[in-house]
């Protein structure tokens, strides 16, 4: 209570003499509560309070409404973690956040929005089914600045994205004004390792364009398999807040018909969890139906392509590596024994869509380079590629129009005189913000 008024931003010294004057207030209150409540009264009240709590937790059990409970770590007055636990392994439908550095009075301190938590545990809907499209409000500025600013600012420090995209005369610019700003638009490209590429990405289009694009991601994220009541606020909270969806026909089918930018990598977790010297691979299937569904919505598709992964981490232990350790073969095999498929159905090295998390070495940061292609127009041509052969020629098109993008990146970063952070961090220093780093001549 004595800290609510204080600004976190002040210096240690201003904090400390604030928070005396505030325990000092307090000290009258403390001698009148006497009068205020007298002891048979308080003595009665907190009868009722455990007959009461008595009861509640006798039916906790019974309860099936979905709950969310938000626990903190530091709360000297309350063991509101250990209550977290409790009412975890009584609750049938619960999800828990835990805040391991905030206190008791939780709302009140900075940095924590509950609507914000509500939307990253995806418990805010319109109706008693959950829609991932119709249900998603965007991002406020908070917590732009949160996400992007604060959490992810040392990774953009260490990677420092830059994107060109190409206009419709031909021409590759610097910045991304090749890109439609009216929807649909469908964004194919390809993943990095980890898809360390999709928060500059979103980020930039925000930035830039004041625009949410939708990413398809694995429907693995949005289940939550193995919650526990510690769990905190997390990178996939924040793909759910910024509108990542699970990759379904439907969702795509919803997300164009309302004009939106999607975001779609067909290599999938294949792709994001590749093996060693298998960077900037694409292993896409053999089955053409994005660009059926961008041809009924009249969308336009955006191949893209980036490259950086081999710049900022060496990948140690892959999936076959992995497979030959036995423990850590048994962990995958528990781990994806029950897992979501999206890509039932398929077979060959495509279908391989096992999750783990690779052993990696980081490396002296380089440099994240990104590629939006000339947009290809898909309005009116619905008809045309109903035709399966069709569809599969434009398929194909944007395929190697992607290989090409990372080809040209590929040989274009090794005359960027900034590539690497030491570079960059001297230029900066003496030069310019971050942001404005210079890089090849196009």
């Amino acid at each position: 209570m004595a800290m609510i008024n204080i600004d976190s931003t002040f210096p240690p010294r201003l904090v400390l003499d604030q928070l005396s004057r505030n325990l000092t207030a307090l000290l009258p209150l403390l001698s009148g509560l006497s009068d205020i409540i007298p002891k048979d009264t308080l003595l009665w009240k907190l009868k009722l309070l455990k007959s009461a709590a008595a009861y509640a937790n006798s039916r906790l059990h019974a309860v099936k409404a979905e709950v969310l409970l938000l626990a903190s770590g530091k709360d000297n007055m309350l063991p509101s973690g250990d209550e977290a636990r409790r009412l975890w392994n009584s609750l049938q439908n619960c999800r828990a956040r835990y805040f391991k550095d905030n206190g008791h009075t939780l709302l009140l301190e900075d940095g924590v929005n509950l609507l914000t938590i509500i939307k990253g545990a995806l418990k805010y809907r319109l109706s008693s089914r959950r829609d991932y499209i119709s249900d998603f409000l965007p991002p406020s500025m908070s917590e732009f600045r949160r996400a992007f600013e604060q959490q992810n600012g040392l990774l953009r420090f260490g990677a420092s994205p830059i994107m060109f995209s190409t206009l419709e005369n031909g021409n590759i610019v610097k910045g991304i004004a090749g890109v439609p700003n009216d929807g649909p638009v469908l964004l194919v490209g390809n993943h990095m390792l980890m898809g360390f590429e999709v928060g500059f990405f979103i980020e930039e289009f925000l930035r830039e364009k004041n625009i949410v694009v939708h990413g398809l991601a694995h429907p693995e994220l949005f289940l939550e398999r193995r919650a526990t009541p510690t769990d905190e606020f997390s990178f996939f909270d924040w793909t759910r807040i910024y509108g990542a969806v699970p990759v379904t026909a439907s969702n795509l089918f919803k997300l164009l018909s309302k004009k939106s930018h999607v975001l779609l990598f067909p290599g999938g977790a294949r792709e994001a969890l590749h093996r060693k010297g298998e960077e900037y691979q694409l292993f896409w299937p053999d089955q053409p139906e994005f660009v059926r569904m961008a041809a009924r919505f009249g969308a336009t598709i955006v191949p893209f392509g980036v490259v950086g992964e081999d710049d900022i981490a060496e990948l140690v232990l892959d999936y076959d590596d992995m497979m030959k350790i036995p423990f850590l073969r048994d962990h995958i095999k528990e781990t994806n024994l029950n897992a979501v498929r999206a890509r039932t159905g398929m077979t060959g090295e495509v279908a391989n869509e096992d999750l783990f998390i690779p052993a990696l070495f980081p490396k002296l940061p380089g440099r994240f380079y990104y590629l939006f292609g000339k947009p290809i127009e898909m309005k009116g041509r619905e008809n045309e590629l109903k035709n399966k052969e069709n569809a599969n020629v434009v398929y194909l098109q944007v395929k190697s129009e992607i290989e090409r993008i990372l080809s040209y990146l590929i040989k274009k970063r090794e005359k960027d005189p900034y590539r690497g952070i030491i570079d960059r961090t001297i230029y900066r220093t003496l030069s310019a913000p971050p942001g404005q780093v210079p890089t090849f001549d196009l």
